[in-house]
């Protein structure tokens, strides 16, 4: 699942970079507003490759999922007030 996500973020940063390239490399000599609109969809890959890298999966490990060591889960579902330890 995680190389899934690695490869769906490096092709979306890929596409943001020639996007990038090609706008003000090629398209600025025949458009310059169209290189400008380039630049703004480019803009915006970005934030949405970062969700698509940080996306929790359904195999994926949560943060308050159990680790499978017992003392372990007991410790911090006592300091997260889950279990009452007397």
């Amino acid at each position: 699942m995680y190389a899934r996500r690695k490869h769906a973020y490096f092709a979306m940063m890929g596409v943001c970079i020639a996007l990038f390239v090609l706008a003000w490399g090629v398209v600025r000599i025949w458009s310059v507003p169209a290189a400008v609109a380039m630049c703004v969809v480019a803009m915006v890959i970005p934030p949405f490759a970062a969700i698509v890298a940080n996306r929790r999966g359904p195999d994926d490990r949560w943060w308050d999922d159990p680790s499978g060591d017992p003392k372990s889960d007991d410790w911090w579902d006592e300091l997260d007030g889950k279990k009452r330890h007397q």
